[in-house]
């Protein structure tokens, strides 16, 4: 049986920058011993707390919409149940097939061609070459992008880009599906048939997650939401209930 579960989870990012960092190296190096261990002490506690304390438990049939305002940790928490992000504390166990829209052009070469990137994307969606090889002719033909398949991704406009991605992230049938907002980018007839195929997904998907601005959408595809800010989880209940509680809250 599909589970998506966060055990008391926990997200820092360090402030430092890689320069910033190889520079404090310099500089620390140069210092006493006791001097050297305060400074760095310092360093490790210099960091953007993203997420505190997620305890969540999702099982088939959940249908759960993230809601908050940008910053409170909705984005950071997708990419947290979709591994992109390991957490500094607590834990996850996922059970199932997974597949996350969060970030689509990830394990995609913009050297690469179209096709190539078929490839490369569904291997790292999980599929072997072979079956990401199998799969080419019936991504290409939704994506309706023709000729410029055989082309360099780097030369996609944005929409071209998204269509690729999209129609390579969705030809698979996950047991947990992630994303983040409703397709935007691209012409109407590409969102319509976008949106008909994420219907389908979210029908045959045991778990979805998803965060989304628009409390139409959230009604909509949703059966339960979880109100987040400043990282933290403030209420988990019906989409109703915490949509109320988001508006007392702004």
């Amino acid at each position: 049986m599909p589970l998506l579960h966060l055990d008391h989870v926990d997200v820092d990012f360090p402030l430092y920058s890689a320069r910033g960092r190889s520079l404090k190296n310099r500089f620390i190096a140069a210092l006493s011993n006791k001097a050297r261990e305060k400074i760095e002490r310092y360093h490790e506690d210099v960091s953007v707390h993203s997420l505190r304390d997620i305890s969540l438990t999702l099982r088939d049939g959940d249908r759960l919409g993230l809601v908050g305002r940008n910053g409170a940790g909705k984005s950071t928490l997708l990419r947290v149940m979709s591994g992109i992000y390991e957490p500094v504390r607590g834990h996850i166990d996922i059970e199932g097939s997974l597949a996350s829209m969060t970030d689509m052009s990830m394990g995609m070469d913009p050297e690469a061609t179209g096709y190539e990137n078929i490839v490369l994307r569904g291997v790292f969606l999980g599929m072997s070459h072979q079956q990401a090889r199998a799969r080419i002719p019936q991504i290409a033909e939704w994506t309706e992008l023709g000729d410029a398949l055989e082309r360099p991704v780097r030369t996609y406009s944005t929409g071209m880009q998204v269509r690729l991605a999209f129609a390579v992230s969705t030809t698979i049938r996950p047991d947990i599906l992630i994303f983040d907002e409703m397709i935007s980018a691209g012409d109407a007839h590409f969102i319509d048939k976008a949106r008909a195929r994420l219907d389908e997904l979210i029908s045959n998907a045991s778990i979805m997650v998803m965060a989304s601005h628009s409390e139409d959408i959230l009604r909509q595809f949703c059966n339960r939401a979880v109100l987040m800010h400043d990282g933290c989880m403030l209420m988990d209940g019906t989409v109703d209930e915490v949509l109320t509680a988001y508006h007392q809250l702004s």
